[in-house]
């Protein structure tokens, strides 16, 4: 299923205050091209330097996920990047002119707001999506938390928190489809405990904390001093405890609030791979420092896999063009034809296989004893392959010959020896115009990327009207 790319129609901002840092923010959402994905933008420093939303780029999860690139640093991402992710959005610039997006609430919510305002388009170029197909795990034995994707048809996530206090103890939140994150689940707010808020008041750690953007669970007796040092600190006359065990500033939107508010955190620091996911997120205890230990490890996985991406084809279905059908269009013929069969044949791509036998001619001299594939032949099989797709734009394809113009980029990385499959895969990388086709293909075999190569060349008519 194919789904394109999206941004933001226009432009739009938001102001606040950091919530560890007190300072007035001003975030402004910027529409941004294809394949530009998520990054914040510093706009209150010289040159303007700009974060790419990447896992490698976590310097500390203390209080939020907070990113550091060339010495500059984004703090608290997880709420923003949480809304985008919610939205569907893929390419979005996010300006901030202070180290830190604004906390509103603690929730999501008044991001999604806004980029709902801002209006969300599709763009021409198509998601790129990872599907899980196996089961990926990291634990903190530290801790016990411990984070699972399992394979799903889509984009689910399941946290499950246990805080071991008698006011907060066992909860879980489970978000089934992403569209429902905006009901369900962006409202939810951060959250603390008394004896987090009693540290951090001490170290001068929250500065942009009134009490309307984060929850606090009382997990123990509240001295007089400290009453009157939260009181000081969040701006208000009197406060108490609520019978459930959180101070009266707010109410609770849902009884699983803080399981909710985790479940949001999971997909921030997830958006840090980069790319989207199709699988099941279980979340067991889940932080920000298991959330992105975990989102590094999927990153590293995703890239090595796209990096050797084997597409997997029915080598027992009745190809398309067989042997004799191969050889009505390609002048090649043995010892030089280099393709048995077509799978695959659109406007825009082709599919081939050779199979790879110890009577092929050149195994005699490359190299007697240990016998290899030479690359060039390789590069020319790929070509063939490419001659098919070229020549299917004409009618008349036996009065063509295709040459070579151009090859680029070329990368050998096994070897090809007898009793391998070969799979061709080309694409064109800009459309067929007089006669000249430019593409990127690969070779595949036992699982693996064995040889890839940027390919030009050029049909040109030999005989016939």
């Amino acid at each position: 299923m194919d789904v394109k790319q999206r941004t933001i129609a226009k432009e739009v901002i938001l102001k606040g205050v950091g919530l560890h840092t007190g300072e007035n923010v001003t975030m402004k959402f910027v529409p941004a091209q294809e394949n530009h994905g998520y990054a914040f933008k510093r706009v209150d420093l010289e040159g303007e330097p700009i974060i790419e939303a990447d896992a490698n780029y976590v310097i500390n999860t203390q209080r939020g996920t907070n990113l550091e690139k060339n010495g500059v640093k984004i703090q608290t991402s997880e709420h923003v990047l949480a809304a985008l992710v919610g939205l569907d959005v893929d390419n979005v610039l996010i300006e901030l002119d202070a180290p830190e997006p604004p906390i509103m609430d603690g929730s999501s919510k008044f991001f999604v707001e806004a980029i709902e305002e801002a209006g969300i388009v599709d763009q021409e170029q198509e998601r790129d999506e990872y599907i899980v197909k196996d089961v990926i795990s990291y634990k903190d034995e530290a801790t016990g938390s411990e984070i699972t994707i399992i394979p799903s048809e889509e984009y689910q996530v399941t946290t499950m928190v246990d805080f071991g206090t008698k006011v907060l103890g066992t909860q879980n939140a489970t978000l089934e489809k992403m569209s429902d994150f905006k009901d369900e689940i962006s409202n939810a707010r951060t959250f603390s405990f008394l004896h987090e808020l009693e540290m951090l008041l001490e170290h001068g750690l929250i500065k942009g904390g009134d009490l309307n953007n984060a929850i606090v669970y009382v997990d123990k007796e509240i001295s007089e001093s400290t009453m009157k040092k939260l009181e000081k600190a969040f701006n208000k006359k009197k406060l108490s405890v609520k019978p459930n065990g959180i101070l009266d500033n707010l109410t609770l939107h849902q009884p699983n609030e803080a399981a909710r508010h985790k479940l949001l955190d999971v997909i921030g620091d997830l958006a840090l791979t980069g790319t989207r996911i199709r699988g099941k997120v279980i979340a067991n205890k889940p932080g920000h420092y298991v959330n992105t230990q975990f989102a590094k490890k999927l990153a590293k996985i995703i890239k090595i896999e796209r990096r050797n991406k084997v597409p997997s084809y029915d080598l027992n279905q009745t190809p398309l063009m067989d042997v004799n059908q191969i050889m009505d269009m390609l002048p090649h013929r043995p010892p030089f034809l280099l393709v048995d069969k077509i799978l695959e044949l659109s406007d825009t791509h082709v599919v081939g296989v050779k199979n790879v036998t110890m009577n092929e001619p050149f195994f005699v001299g490359h190299f007697p004893g240990a016998p290899v594939m030479p690359g060039v032949l390789q590069v020319e099989a790929m070509a063939q392959t490419g001659g098919i797709l070229v020549l299917s734009t004409v009618p008349d394809p036996e009065n063509y010959l295709t040459f070579f113009m151009k090859i680029d980029n070329v990368k050998f990385k096994q070897q090809v020896v007898p009793g391998d499959t070969l799979i061709f895969k080309c694409d064109l990388i800009s459309p067929i115009r007089r006669g000249i086709c430019h593409m990127q293909a690969y070779a595949y075999a036992n699982g693996k990327l064995v040889s890839e190569a940027e390919l030009m060349a050029q049909i040109v008519k030999t005989k016939g009207e």
